[in-house]
């Protein structure tokens, strides 16, 4: 007789998860759907010592600006008793509101009306279509780059200067905003309407200007209308009281996962580049190790010919080695020379001109390919210009550089700085 076991009940974190279901493969870390958030997470760099970290901006963010230009800019004052006494901002939230409006006061615990004060909260949060946005917040489309003038694959040391090192370039990426109409209701308290025309002057001539803290954001803000008027209890209670609503244009950049998964990289460098001088000797075996000669009693890889170095910053540099007949002695003085050229005459749009210079042929016999000019390097204004962008021609006693302005991007003028680097005589 077979027997079967009971099934246990499951606890309420059971029944839970079953209902979201599994939203990641186990076996690769992301989400199940592959049409949404596919990224090669790869490709992230840590951002754990940065300074600038992923920029986010919250509702928070734009209560948090309103306070502090309450606070520290317009800075609200009243005359009390002959004394000059500041006047307290507070956010109210939804229950203190409400006990606002029905009472038509601001009491505190004790039931006293707390006069002066300035009373806000936010009432309507309404997005702006007429700006630009990220298009899709499952594939946003539209980023900003902010790039940073240092950083620590560009430490400064003699390496950079002596071969002419292009530096790796850091950028940080956020994707653009989405932007907002923010809508704030203010109420002003204080024991005389004297007290409530000044405070109300101050608000009024802030308008139209930026709020928040400078060391973080700044929105725009807008008070079109103020309404005033008495409030007078049974008794000694009174107060003056002045509403008005503040318009802020504001923007936001939540952090949530969606945000993090559907965009690019927070962070990236730009390629780096090292240009290596030529060099010669005489045989192969002259080829050192340098690590070995500078840790001369310790055991170092070999630095063979032909094989690939890792210098740094993504830097690939492949070792070769060319043979040369000993008996065609003209080749050395040959691959020694690299000469420096300015052009006499720029001439627009796209002609250099160097008068009296000539190239520098393989001497006679020699198996070296005539000089062209893919041995020169070409500068524009301090660019480097790609050969792929330049015909060189040798006529009359001159060499005459004509660049394909079309692929550079922009035409040369009178008086821009061409320089070549090559095989001249």
């Amino acid at each position: 007789m077979t027997q079967y076991r009971k099934p246990i009940p499951k606890n309420q974190s059971e029944i839970t998860q079953e209902a979201i279901g599994v939203p990641y493969i186990k076996n690769e870390g992301r989400p199940i759907s592959e049409t949404v958030f596919s990224k090669n997470r790869g490709e992230d760099l840590s951002m754990k010592d940065d300074k600038v970290k992923v920029i986010n901006v919250g509702l928070q963010d734009l209560d948090y600006a309103v306070m502090y230009y309450f606070n520290n800019v317009i800075k609200p004052t009243v005359i009390q008793d002959g004394n000059r006494m500041a006047v307290e901002t507070t956010y109210a939230s939804p229950e203190r509101w409400k006990s606002i409006q029905a009472d038509g006061f601001h009491r505190d615990g004790n039931g006293k009306i707390i006069v002066p004060i300035i009373v806000f909260k936010r009432d309507n949060i309404e997005k702006v279509r007429t700006l630009g946005n990220k298009l899709d917040g499952n594939f946003a489309a539209l980023y900003q780059v902010v790039g940073s003038k240092y950083n620590p694959r560009n430490a400064y040391d003699k390496f950079n200067l002596l071969n002419n090192r292009i530096p790796s370039e850091q950028f940080y990426v956020t994707a653009v905003p989405d932007y907002i109409t923010v809508t704030y209701s203010c109420i002003v308290f204080t024991n005389f309407m004297e007290q409530n025309n000044k405070i109300i002057e101050a608000i009024e001539y802030a308008s139209d200007s930026y709020w928040g803290d400078p060391n973080r954001w700044k929105f725009k803000a807008s008070i079109d209308s103020f309404a005033t008027t008495v409030n007078v209890e049974n008794g000694a209670d009174r107060a003056a009281k002045s509403t008005f609503n503040i318009r802020l244009n504001g923007y936001l950049i939540p952090d949530t996962v969606n945000k993090d998964l559907a965009a690019v990289r927070n962070k990236f460098y730009t390629k780096s580049q090292v240009i290596f001088d030529l060099e010669v000797i005489d045989s192969a075996g002259q080829v050192t190790n340098f690590e070995t000669l500078r840790y001369a009693n310790k055991p170092q890889a070999q630095n063979s010919l032909a094989a690939t170095s890792f210098v740094g910053g993504g830097i690939n540099v492949t070792n070769a080695t060319i043979n040369i007949d000993p008996a065609a002695s003209g080749d050395l003085n040959y691959l020694n020379t690299n000469v420096t050229k300015i052009a006499n005459t720029v001439t627009a749009p796209d002609t250099a001109i160097f008068t009296g210079a000539a190239l520098l042929q393989p001497p006679a016999g020699s198996s070296l390919p005539p000089t062209s000019k893919n041995n020169f390097y070409f500068y524009i204004n301090g660019q480097n210009i790609s050969t792929d962008y330049v015909t060189l021609v040798e006529a009359g006693g001159d060499v005459t550089i004509i660049f394909d302005v079309a692929s550079i991007g922009w035409n040369l003028e009178p008086g821009y700085e061409v320089i070549a680097i090559g095989k001249f005589q």
